[in-house]
């Protein structure tokens, strides 16, 4: 699968998430040996830009390759070229849509069918109902057949233990394994223990936890069109039209505020009061002189931008306590402030200290 090969394409300004895979893509008589690009939005480019349906059409026309004809040409553009002899692939049409399927979903942060699977597992572990068997099965078979040996992550086991319970005594596994009543008691045994050994895990994990975040990921990828009345999660963009105090002077947005305090000129300070749009401010400093030691500055002004943007707006600071311990990531041009595969995610990294600040202090917590 593509896992962790990431890439992106900006649309409008707005950084979307993607990785690839390769592929065969035949074009006359040659296979082409290419990338498969896939996008959280849901956009593939195969040479061709299409959806889903679309990569399922090329895969039935031939276009998008999983069969190789013995004697026909490959290239690998100005890399090298050969002729199949015995070529052999190991995904079919299916299995590559299924895993392509996948990876949109593991880029927008949602279940791909094997956590769907892992999900109704533990429904039917806890109910043991023939229903959540027959529904553990169905999502075990949705599951893209390349990669049914490892859903549970047990290199030993292989998935055996959940094949044997999406199995019923006296039928055949995938596998074609004849299922016995010894087998799904063991299988059993096995689930039981690993939930032993989950809990034990729980028990004897270091204090100061948990290391990852329990929240899904919180991406503030662009500006709205219209912003809404009641401050939603667009509302922690510095773009979003609210008051900040900071300096003894009032700025119309976080974005007012941190070009005010970038700037020495007095005369374009007027000009940010005066500018009613946050997209607009930057257009106003384009010339502007900065102050030459903005660069190692610019961090610490940030933070207090949106210290200040949170604490004097209480609502908009319950908005950004809602998001949990989410991982924050910041959608915008400059790849010092922005998350993605190349940014450094820093407006997001402050968000995040911010919000761990106001939970701090509405707990009373004083370190």
């Amino acid at each position: 699968m593509a896992r962790n090969k990431r890439t992106y394409r900006v649309v409008d300004g707005e950084q979307i998430e993607g990785t690839w895979r390769p592929i065969f893509i035949r074009n006359g008589t040659s296979y082409f040996l290419t990338d498969l690009l896939i996008f959280a939005d849901g956009a593939i480019n195969c040479w061709d830009w299409v959806d889903l349906d679309g990569l399922r059409q090329k895969l039935e026309t031939g276009r998008v390759a999983t069969h190789l004809e013995p004697g026909m040409q490959a290239s690998a553009h100005h890399l090298a070229s050969w002729r199949f002899d015995e070529p052999q692939m190991w995904v079919t049409a299916e299995e590559l849509l299924g895993e392509v399927a996948d990876e949109i979903d593991h880029l927008n942060d949602r279940p791909d069918s094997t956590d769907r699977c892992l999900q109704a597992l533990d429904r039917y572990l806890q109910t043991r109902t023939e229903a959540d068997r027959q529904l553990l099965r169905a999502a075990y078979l949705a599951v893209p057949e390349h990669v049914r040996h490892y859903a549970l992550g047990d290199m030993d086991a292989k998935d055996w233990p959940l094949r044997m319970l999406c199995t019923a005594v006296g039928e055949h596994t995938t596998h074609d394994e004849l299922v016995t009543e010894a087998m799904h008691l063991q299988a059993h045994e096995y689930f039981e223990e690993r939930e032993k050994s989950a809990r034990e895990w729980h028990d004897n994990r270091p204090a100061d936890g948990p290391d990852q975040a329990q929240d899904p990921t919180v991406k503030l990828a662009s500006v709205p069109g219209q912003w809404p009345t009641a401050p939603g999660i667009e509302c922690l963009r510095n773009e979003y039209p609210t008051t900040v105090e900071i300096g003894g002077d009032t700025y119309a947005s976080a974005v007012h505020a941190y070009w005010a305090l970038a700037t020495t000129d007095e005369s374009v300070r007027t000009a940010i009061h005066h500018t009613a749009m946050a997209f607009s401010v930057e257009r106003t400093v384009e010339q502007a002189p900065l102050r030459h030691d903005w660069p190692h500055l610019r961090l610490t002004a940030m933070h207090a931008i949106l210290r200040a943007k949170f604490t004097q707006h209480p609502e908009l600071a319950d908005v950004l306590v809602a998001t949990g311990d989410a991982r924050i990531e910041y959608n915008i041009s400059s790849a010092y402030w922005s998350g993605g595969a190349k940014g450094r995610n820093w407006l997001g990294r402050l968000l995040e200290l911010v919000r761990a600040e106001i939970v701090a202090q509405r707990a009373g917590f004083v370190p």
